[in-house]
């Protein structure tokens, strides 16, 4: 039986020494990317609208506050003088909450008080290790920059624009064209800006970011500051205050549109005996609540008044009553002298 033996095949060629290091450097980029996109996603969070809608609101109550305790240091100054410094006096409020809060890489007090802080979602676009969906830088320099440019600059310079426009009156002027031109521009700008944040407040309802359009042109997102702690504010007694103010707007509305000589008409059967006030308020004035100079009795009644009081109550209202009886007045008489008819208003 014949045998049939096969040559045998060339040996390979053994490797490069360095090659097995050569291919690590060559997959070590596409392992990092595949791993991190297995153990570490992206993850989708939601940050409450409430919370974000109510920091904007505290800031706004501590610039007010500020600005009242600022106010009250210039209280014995002239009258008025701040007045025309308002706008400068708001930008610089706000300059130094930005200063000492964003500036730094602190949240301001309300952003704080809602367990927020600003996050750079440029720098989260590009990639990152993300496990709870809140890591994530800070904002940027230029960011910042912007911020204040934009929030602090804007406004005021906005502010300053308006009122001098309106004090000049650009759009009453028929005379100069140019004036009235730049009226209507700032008509439009301002219109479009409205526009522009109402569908930013629309898009913010649906999505949950950025409130305003300086956030979204930044893209500076509010995250929770830390996932396990809620918001450090509690708002049962702010809701005790806004149902208290919203009850005494409702009663000051309402005084408006009650006359009140009808109501002390109304309630004066239920109230004391004529005769129960004591010498002592009958011998001053009851509309000035002073000594009378000039001393007039209203008729029939006979209560004294200072005559400047009593002559304009009974000019302006032709069916005045006493404001210690309620009875009409029909005549007024200096104090023993003759009867003096009421003035009819014309």
């Amino acid at each position: 039986m014949m045998s049939i033996r096969s040559n045998p095949s060339p040996a390979a060629p053994p490797p490069q020494e360095d090659a097995w290091t050569t291919s690590h450097q060559r997959l070590l980029p596409h392992w990092h990317s595949v791993s991190l996109s297995h153990q570490h996603p992206t993850l989708p969070i939601s940050i409450s609208r409430v919370n974000q809608f109510d920091a904007a609101r505290l800031d706004i109550e501590m610039s007010a506050m500020l600005k009242e305790q600022l106010v009250n240091v210039f209280s014995l100054m002239k009258p008025g003088m701040l007045f025309q410094y308002e706008a400068e006096l708001d930008a610089f409020l706000e300059f130094l909450i930005w200063r000492f809060s964003i500036w730094v890489d602190k949240p301001t007090p309300g952003i704080a008080l809602m367990n927020l802080r600003y996050r750079d979602e440029c720098a989260m676009a590009l990639g990152g290790n993300v496990r709870s969906g809140l890591e994530g830088p800070g904002l940027t320099v230029a960011q910042k920059m912007w911020y204040c440019i934009a929030a602090v600059g804007g406004q005021y310079v906005w502010a300053r624009l308006q009122s001098f426009s309106a004090f000049r009156r650009w759009g009453d002027s028929e005379q100069r064209p140019l004036a009235r031109r730049v009226w209507g521009l700032m008509q439009r700008i301002e219109g479009l800006y409205k526009a522009a944040s109402f569908g930013n407040l629309l898009i913010f309802l649906f999505t949950g970011r950025y409130r305003n359009l300086i956030e979204r042109a930044l893209r500076a997102r509010l995250v929770y500051a830390s996932p396990n702690m809620n918001r450090a504010v509690s708002f049962e007694y702010m809701n005790r205050q806004l149902v208290w103010n919203e009850f005494s707007e409702m009663l000051l509305l309402l005084l408006l549109l009650l006359n009140s000589s009808t109501v002390k008409s109304f309630l004066h059967p239920f109230s004391k005996d004529k005769s129960s006030t004591s010498k002592e308020d009958d011998s001053i004035c009851p509309i000035c609540r002073a000594s009378p100079t000039l001393t007039y009795l209203a008729l029939p009644c006979q209560h004294r008044y200072c005559y400047y009081c009593l002559r304009t109550r009974c000019a302006a209202v032709p069916s005045f009553r006493c404001s210690r009886c309620s009875e009409t007045v029909v005549a007024m008489q200096q104090h023993g002298s003759v009867v003096e008819h009421k003035p009819h208003s014309q």
